[in-house]
């Protein structure tokens, strides 16, 4: 279970259209307000599902707090009697709504591919991280994100399922920018427009400089994580382009 809270959902979706707001989010929501020592994750996780169930917010907001409580120690059975008692005060259908998704959360996963993915983050120093859903349309299968940094400079650690690649893409800035990816599981490739690829294993480095059209992503047969590094710049941005395969 994790020790703090870190949050960049705001900054990652609303950055540039609703900036006041993604810092409230980002910082004082879950940076300050859920990091505050006096009540601990577990128990905060717990009052905030009954706060939007009661409420009737099952949306993916709701999935994610469901998540988020089962991370920080919140068992099935737990969980079931939480909406239970929920249930006799805020209502019998909206139990039912919060149930369907609880049920997700916490359902079994598949034997085979828990074992690939428990195996794959034993041979990493960094966490795999969550789903990366706020790209997922940018990615051909299903990806990871785990923040390392989210000050000064911008640092996460991206993990691909075997045979997963990001879409062509270009980043822009006025001045400065960039990225830097560093393999730190895994294989993958790396590849400019109009160069052959080029295979990444762990400790390799690749610099991607303002204005590159590229793609990264995991060999068909290998999961494959790196770190990628933002490079400080003014009005920096990606654009996302054709899908690479």
């Amino acid at each position: 279970m994790s020790g703090k809270i870190v949050q960049t959902a705001g900054r990652d979706r609303l950055g540039e259209f609703a900036p006041e707001f993604a810092h409230f989010n980002d910082d004082v929501l879950f940076g300050e307000n859920w990091n505050n020592p006096d009540l601990d994750l577990k128990t905060r996780c717990i009052i905030t599902v009954v706060a939007l169930v009661s409420s009737g917010i099952t949306d993916s907001s709701l999935t994610y707090h469901l998540q988020n409580a089962k991370m920080h120690g919140v068992t099935k059975s737990e969980i079931a009697a939480i909406l239970t008692h929920v249930a006799f005060y805020a209502g019998w259908p909206k139990a039912w709504a919060a149930f369907n998704q609880a049920k997700e959360v916490w359902k079994e996963e598949a034997p085979a591919e828990a074992t690939e993915m428990e195996k794959y983050q034993k041979s990493l120093f960094f966490p795999i991280g969550e789903p990366n859903d706020a790209y997922a349309r940018y990615f051909s299968g299903r990806s990871f994100l785990a923040p390392v940094s989210a000050s000064q400079i911008g640092i996460y650690n991206v993990t691909f399922e075997p045979g997963c690649q990001n879409n062509w893409h270009i980043h822009h800035a006025k001045s400065g920018g960039g990225q830097i990816l560093i393999c730190v599981g895994g294989r993958g490739w790396y590849q400019e427009w109009g160069k052959e690829p080029v295979a990444m294993k762990p400790g390799d480095c690749v610099n991607i400089p303002v204005g590159v059209k590229h793609w990264h992503g995991a060999a068909e047969d290998s999961w494959f994580s790196h770190l990628a590094i933002e490079v400080p710049g003014e009005e920096t941005s990606t654009e996302w382009l054709e899908a690479s395969k």
